[in-house]
């Protein structure tokens, strides 16, 4: 579920692109069932919360980031005065069993893990009607990236310090049976602002317990930093070392190992696994350097090296005797532009989470009165084939009992209000881009159909330094694909897709043809209730 500076995930299942083909998307996603939504239902999460009032212990304060499932606060706790960061999570977005389960072993995994000086600790947690609160320790000193490029001398001995730690942070969750399965740069914050200030690792929300030879085979985390064998959907803890190696390649060069237009670029050159060591600066990188970006990036996850391995390699164990010459201005430009995108996205992504509310199940309510013809408040496989035929939709009986099998959580073999508006939902999101408009919408103020370099500055002032064009004219050269000067609608979703976070995917075979089955329903308007 992420922490203080989580993002909302998009959630398309096919990536169009710029031919107009749809292709299967290598990161698909599934939400793993639904859970009831409707009639006052509130799903149980935390088994063993602090307490469920947390007003009465701290006092919430200015918002200091908001994703998908909830808002992030700055916390005071009453009696001492000590400031936290809360993440309060609504219970509103918990729309499947598998969201509920994602925060429930979040918290298990951050209760689990001893006391690190590199790891976001849980203070804690409270569950009340409307929400769960995770108070946490609080890190004010920036993105990992950021305070890279605020550095004005920037050297492979520093890129060797930030590895050591990252390394050290998976060594540990390895140690205590947890495989991290989400590491990226956005993913560590400093503690404080001060020069001497800890790097820790503040999200666990896909975070898993695992056992000696226990394989995984949901694709998640994110594109860039994922390992082969993940997109294979045979896995082990091998893949943070993966990770970590695609972090170590960007602080030495500033992009990518694996880089591409499309997800499904993205996904093709992770399986080939070449790793460029041509453009600048690797020419002037130390051999020792590279000699760990190839080990950590073998595609091979038994011949890669162990967490341990790393920490051993005579890169990392002289890592205050690497190479102190600045690798130079252009390698600043590209972190600085690779995490302007980053926020671009955060920023577009938060507008798409706030659109994402409840006003989504207007509506639906007439679609479940038109099919529920015995008023029993519920309804049943056949109700729901006669439905879909009212609205002119022939549906296989194997792809009705999909449907009905991912939305009848307490099996009874009916789809009552609360299921059907939760399985309506998922649908709805998954069958349009309606909420990739409202965020473009928001970046096209004067409403002409682009979003213009005066207004990109505008929309990113916060996140920039005064006067700062190069990152500005960096991104529009990035996803301006026309060369027009300007960003359409349609090269504004191509970014947006391009290397999104996807969060889950399918878990079996059935979810899959769920998810192709929804995509569909809703490209021929089958289930669009709204009209």
């Amino acid at each position: 579920m992420g922490n203080c500076c989580a993002v909302p995930s998009t959630t398309d299942n096919d990536f169009e692109n710029k031919k107009g083909k749809n292709k299967p998307n290598p990161f698909a996603l599934d939400n793993g069932g639904s859970i009831p939504s409707g009639n006052g239902y509130k799903p149980y999460v935390l088994e063993n919360p602090t307490g469920n009032q947390i007003e009465q212990t701290y006092v919430l304060g200015r918002e200091l980031g908001r994703g998908e499932f909830g808002v992030t606060y700055l916390c005071t706790d009453k009696s001492t005065g000590e400031v936290y960061a809360c993440k309060s999570i609504s219970k509103k977005k918990l729309r499947t069993r598998v969201d509920v389960e994602d925060v429930r072993r979040e918290v298990e995994i951050m209760k689990h893990m001893p006391p690190h000086p590199n790891i976001v600790s849980l203070k804690d947690t409270y569950e009340d009607d409307s929400a769960v609160h995770l108070v946490m320790e609080l890190c004010e000193g920036g993105e990992l990236f950021d305070r890279i490029v605020a550095r004005g001398h920037y050297t492979e001995r520093a890129a060797a310090g930030v590895t050591k730690t990252i390394v050290e942070v998976i060594q540990m969750c390895h140690k205590h049976g947890v495989m991290h399965r989400d590491l990226k740069p956005e993913n560590f914050l400093f503690e404080n602002k001060k020069e001497t200030a800890a790097l820790k690792a503040i999200d666990f929300g896909l975070s898993v317990f695992f056992k000696p030879g226990e394989r995984f085979n949901e694709i998640v985390g994110s594109p860039y930093y994922m390992a082969p064998e993940v997109l294979k959907r045979n896995y082990g803890p091998e893949v943070d070392v993966w990770s970590a190696g695609v972090i170590l390649y960007i602080l030495l060069c500033g992009v990518p190992p694996f880089w591409a237009e499309t997800e499904q670029g993205v996904a093709q050159a992770i399986i080939r696994s070449v790793v460029d060591f041509k453009r600048d600066p690797w020419p002037k990188v130390s051999d020792s350097a590279k000699d760990l970006v190839k080990k950590m990036l073998n595609p091979d996850p038994k011949l890669r090296l162990t967490a341990q391995e790393v920490l051993d390699h005579p890169w990392i164990q002289n890592a205050k005797k690497a190479p102190n010459v600045s690798l130079g201005e252009t390698v600043k430009a590209r972190l600085k532009q690779f995490s302007v995108m980053n926020k671009l996205k955060k920023r577009a992504l938060r507008v798409i989470a706030e659109h994402l509310s409840a006003e989504e199940v207007a509506g639906i309510k007439q679609g479940f009165d038109l099919m529920d013809t015995s008023k029993q408040g519920k309804i049943n496989i056949a109700e729901l084939k006669a439905g879909l035929q009212k609205l002119g939709q022939q549906i296989p009986d194997a792809d009705l009992q999909i449907l009905m099998d991912a939305g009848d959580v307490d099996k009874d073999g009916y789809l009552n209000y609360g299921e059907f508006v939760a399985i309506s939902v998922h649908l709805r999101k998954m069958g349009n881009d309606d909420h990739l408009k409202d965020a473009f919408a928001f970046f096209d103020q004067n409403k002409s159909g682009y979003i213009e370099i005066e207004e990109l500055r505008e929309a990113l002032s916060d996140e920039l330094e005064p006067n700062n064009e190069e990152v500005i004219a960096a991104i529009i050269h990035d996803v301006d694909t026309d060369k027009d000067g300007k960003i359409s609608f349609e090269e504004f979703t191509a970014m947006m897709k391009a290397g999104t976070d996807w969060r889950k995917a399918s878990r079996q075979y059935s979810r899959e043809r769920y998810n192709n089955l929804s995509l569909k329903l809703f490209k021929d308007g089958s289930m669009n209730l709204n009209g």
